[in-house]
């Protein structure tokens, strides 16, 4: 029998929330109290972007105080167990890269990148600080964050997609599944690759055929990596 052992773990805001981080609340439309079309479309950039970089730059100060929980940093033990753990995450932090995980793809940018506003291909690390109006790329065009606001397409779509279809198990963390395109990944698995979802709502959010873990997601994951360090395979509990 083969050994089951490469992980693919999606996770949404619901795991970042254990570490301090805001989740946007998608039941009144604001995002630490400030209207989405305002700070997370293209459309309020153009109109204020000030507003919005100062916006963002708030929020990178917030995550770069923030520390991985329990639940990062026990995907980042499997993969040192020598799993095979690919993390695709709708977060733009980088708390699962600060717990040790070395594959990781974000579906919505990185906020701890800045991008060129006319060319998404220039991006540029920002370890410390936020962009400023007036700071440009090297085309000479304003900075942005690198975040995929609403209305964007989503770049790394199609890669995640591709690595779902080759995971051994997939699993699903602090997400409602509810946002697309990233929620129909799971239509991408092969039909018999098991999959759960960690969540304290997981009952209810659960599509047909995934398994409900009704935990938090510091509770939950250590949990589950625990038990399959000790069988050294995935399998649902």
């Amino acid at each position: 029998m083969t050994t089951a052992r490469h992980l693919v773990v999606f996770t949404g805001s619901g795991i970042s929330a254990e570490s301090g981080i805001k989740t946007f609340r998608a039941s009144d439309g604001l995002w630490e109290d400030h209207p989405v079309e305002e700070v997370a479309t293209p459309e309020g950039f153009q109109r204020n972007p000030e507003r919005v970089l100062a916006f963002y730059n708030q929020r990178r100060e917030q995550i770069r105080k923030a520390k991985p929980n329990a639940a990062h940093r026990a995907l980042a033990s499997l993969e040192q167990a020598g799993f095979k753990v690919t993390i695709i995450t709708q977060n733009i932090d980088d708390l699962h890269e600060r717990a040790g995980s070395s594959e990781v793809i974000h579906l919505h940018g990185e906020i701890l990148n800045a991008r060129s506003s006319v060319d998404e291909r220039m991006r540029y690390p920002l370890p410390k600080g936020g962009i400023a109006l007036g700071d440009t790329c090297d085309k000479g065009s304003q900075l942005r964050p690198d975040v995929v606001w609403f209305g964007e397409s989503v770049p790394l779509f199609d890669e995640a997609c591709a690595l779902a279809a080759q995971a051994d198990f997939l699993l699903v963390v602090g997400t409602s599944l509810a946002v697309m395109p990233a929620a129909s990944l799971l239509s991408y698995i092969d039909y018999d690759t098991p999959c759960a979802l960690i969540d304290p709502d997981a009952e209810a959010l659960s599509p047909p055929g995934v398994a409900a873990i009704k935990a938090t997601a510091g509770e939950g994951v250590p949990a589950l990596v625990a038990q399959w360090k000790a069988r050294g395979t995935l399998e649902l509990p």
